[in-house]
């Protein structure tokens, strides 16, 4: 007599490792500039919560709510300079994000790519591993610490170093749409798309080297809106929600 399958329970977890990347302008709030604490408290409870289910979380973070290197430098700053002044910035973010974190009582860990000892360690992928093991949330810090790459490069760099099952581009806008629904009411969301469709289509996901080092490694992403109260739980758990970006 065949045996009967049973469903999965709710509070299963689709993805067991995954990395989040975080925009700096989210820290910032509504004005997304400066650092706002009660959305990065915000960001730290909905973080908290997939901890909760046993999933391990590494944090990718953005600086432009700080400082952006492409501003710097039509404003006459040396782009490199410009840019090493942007991965300072995702420090700051890193760090505010962090005592966040350990007040919702999650254990976390800085790596920076840029060395700073004093106020985070430097990025070392097998160290990076043992801490996920342990329980601990990993913030990268600093880029890649190279001028030139966007953190959205650093997302899709350190995700494959990491071996995370799948990118979380959180964002606020509710997935990838096949034109601005803040110009167009009938712009259509997309609930799945493949990375060639996305690149006919000319759609926004990351930018262009970010968007070749997850399609050549076949690094699955989800584009969603971050600020509804426990989405990222609902990512998480696979509920149909934002974009899911596949090879």
């Amino acid at each position: 007599m065949p045996t009967k399958k049973t469903a999965a329970p709710k509070n299963t977890p689709k993805y067991r490792r995954v990395l989040l990347k975080l925009s700096g302008e989210a820290l910032g709030g509504e004005a997304g500039a400066g650092i706002n604490p009660e959305s990065v408290h915000d960001m730290a409870r909905q973080v908290a919560e997939v901890r909760e289910l046993g999933v391990e979380v590494v944090i990718v973070v953005g600086g432009g709510n700080i400082f952006r290197g492409l501003q710097g430098s039509a404003r006459g700053i040396e782009r490199a300079t410009g840019d090493y002044m942007g991965m300072l910035a995702t420090v700051i973010n890193a760090l505010a994000l962090s005592d966040a974190l350990e007040k919702q009582g999650v254990p976390t860990r800085v790596q920076s790519a840029i060395p700073m000892s004093q106020v985070a360690e430097p990025f070392i992928r097998r160290r990076a591993v043992r801490h996920l093991e342990k329980g601990r949330v990993v913030i990268f810090a600093a880029g890649t610490g190279n001028p030139f790459f966007s953190t959205d490069t650093a997302a899709a760099l350190r995700a494959n170093e990491i071996h995370a099952e799948v990118v979380l581009k959180a964002t606020k806008v509710d997935g990838i749409y096949d034109r601005d629904p803040k110009l167009f009411p009938d712009a259509r969301r997309y609930s799945t798309v493949t990375y060639q469709e996305a690149l006919t289509q000319q759609l926004k996901v990351m930018d262009a080297a970010a968007f070749a080092l997850c399609q050549d490694n076949k690094m699955p992403i989800v584009v969603f809106d971050f600020f509804k109260p426990h989405n990222l739980r609902a990512v998480i758990l696979g509920d149909p929600v934002g974009t899911l970006v596949v090879p």
